[in-house]
């Protein structure tokens, strides 16, 4: 027997009609390149957003178009977020910090039609527009004014398109299951993958997001989102603040400076703050140095790696505002796991309290977690078993986009993170190491066998190994370790230059070692583990 409920289907657009009706007047305030300090309200945002709805119909989008972002966190990338998504085409972020090589891949394996675009990119856009034939135009996001001289095939202007629009549109009702926005993760070796959310579970997704024991927003809160929105959708931020009716405050291109975004939560009453632990550290330094505070912040979600426990103790004991340590990834949506207290836990002092918030967190209602051995064998939650993390749930991916084969990641309906954790008997999650080879650096991975194939081409490398060292700035960075014949500075320099143009500038190691061996195993591969134990008491020179 089915219960007598309406079925109504969970879509972005019935978080938008919420947030028109019922918070018309919250403000959207946005730093741009072309805007100091631009600000309009809810009801202005969503009326432009189904401006770029009729937009897309004008320029002939398919039905099912990927549109596709490299854009800061702004005002009119939120228009975007709704416009392309609640007509019932696919918002692709893309991240404008990988390489050239990546984003070619990833804009003609979406089959992007149309590119929008912050003038900051445009040179990016221009060296690789000749490499994606099929995007029928590139959209400036900016007025007439400060258009972009670049060459770009179809280059139009956001602001003169929209003008030319009416904010008229009906947006349609379709299965919840439509796909609403398109992310590539690059977490492991080969081509980037994509992660293709719907509506269904980015609305639910949201809904979590707003629960106490996650970000618990509130139409009181006012919400800076650092994590950017070509990162996993800024982690939820542009769609639980629409949700809840939380003031969104955006900081466009000034996402790494501290004093702008000291500026913004002081001037904007700037209450919850989403970022990695990387974009914190200058904040904290310049607050040191300039003596001033962050009110009235009273907590950030710190994710996308480690939060160090001395970085939650200065919020903490400096500012007053409670780090929520959590865990996540793109193919989670990203959210998986929020450290809040509970009964138990809200207690803890000394150093039980400090080996506890350096835990990632509880899972979110709908996030299903098991640990599991080699042999795929579950392991009991005590807090001193480790295994292999897994996840499952309906904001879980269940297979990457357009992949020729399944992936090996998914296995009898569970998805595996790639980590290894720990949980203890409250379901508290520690993260203790990554089953991948892959580096993570300021909250972006790095991939360690790309770094060796290209220190491998290098005629004097014999074998070279590339292991994730810690770094006080961004808690990981790579270390490239090396077997040769002709040790020495001047090898070692012409490794580093040699990187050059063949992996993003972030990815390029920070240092060369030099090894007589390399540790193997059975199997006659590189033991990363024996590798990364020998160089444990390693520091970096700019450590």
């Amino acid at each position: 027997m089915l219960g007598l409920m309406m079925d109504t289907p969970l879509l972005l657009k019935h978080i938008a009609r919420h947030a028109e009706r019922n918070h018309a007047t919250r403000e959207v305030v946005s730093v741009t390149a072309d805007h100091p300090r631009h600000r309009y309200t809810f009801a202005d945002s969503l009326a432009r957003a189904r401006r770029v709805s009729n937009l897309l119909d004008r320029l002939g989008a398919t039905a099912d178009a990927r549109i596709a972002t490299l854009a800061w966190n702004d005002f009119r990338h939120l228009e975007l977020y709704y416009g392309v998504s609640c007509s019932g085409r696919i918002l692709h972020t893309i991240n404008p910090r990988l390489f050239a090589e990546q984003l070619v891949y990833i804009i003609n394996h979406a089959d992007d039609e149309w590119i929008f675009f912050d003038v900051a990119f445009a040179p990016l856009l221009a060296a690789v527009a000749a490499q994606c034939p099929r995007v029928k135009g590139y959209v400036a996001m900016t007025g007439a004014a400060h258009m972009p001289d670049v060459e770009l095939p179809n280059l139009q202007c956001y602001e003169t398109l929209l003008a030319g629009e009416s904010d008229d549109c009906e947006w349609p009702d379709f299965d919840e299951r439509t796909a609403s926005s398109l992310c590539y993760t690059s977490g492991t070796t080969g081509h980037p993958k994509g992660v293709l959310y719907s509506h269904r579970n980015t609305v639910l997704h949201t809904y979590a997001m707003t629960m106490p024991d996650a970000a618990s927003l509130s139409a009181l809160d006012a919400v800076l989102p650092i994590v950017p929105m070509f990162h996993v959708n800024a982690w939820g931020y542009p769609y639980a603040a629409m949700m809840v009716g939380a003031k969104l405050v955006f900081p466009g291109p000034s996402l790494s400076q501290p004093e702008t975004l000291v500026d913004l939560i002081t001037e904007e009453g700037v209450t919850i703050a989403g970022g990695v632990p990387t974009v914190w550290l200058p904040v904290l330094d310049y607050l040191r140095r300039s003596g001033r505070n962050l009110k009235p912040l009273n907590r950030t979600v710190i994710g996308g790696s480690a939060c160090p426990l001395s970085m939650i103790e200065e919020f903490r004991d400096s500012y007053d505002v409670t780090v929520l340590h959590g865990w996540g990834m793109t193919e989670m949506s990203p959210v998986g796991t929020v450290n809040r207290p509970n009964a138990r836990t809200a207690g803890l002092e000394g150093e039980a309290l400090r080996a506890h918030v350096v835990k990632q967190g509880r899972p979110l209602p709908g996030v299903e977690l098991r640990i599991v051995d080699e042999d795929g064998v579950e392991q009991p939650w005590d807090g001193a078993s480790f295994g292999a993390l897994q996840v499952r749930g309906p904001w879980i991916c269940s297979d990457y986009y357009e992949l020729d084969e399944p992936s090996a990641a998914h296995v009898d309906g569970w998805f595996d993170t790639g980590d290894v954790a720990m949980i203890d008997a409250d379901g508290y999650v520690k993260i203790t190491d990554r089953t991948k080879d892959v580096i993570k650096s300021g909250g972006e991975w790095i991939s360690s066998i790309d770094l060796e194939n290209v220190a491998m081409s290098h005629p004097a490398v014999r074998e070279a190994a590339v292991v994730g060292m810690p770094h006080p700035k961004w808690q990981e960075r790579p270390l490239l370790v090396v077997v040769t014949d002709t040790p020495g500075d001047a090898l070692a320099a012409e490794l580093l230059e040699g990187f050059e143009g063949q992996v993003a500038k972030w990815w390029i190691p920070n240092d060369v070692v030099f090894v007589d061996e390399l540790p193997h195993t059975a199997t006659g591969k590189v033991s990363k583990l024996n590798l990364r134990k020998r160089f444990e008491d390693y520091r970096f020179p700019d450590a």
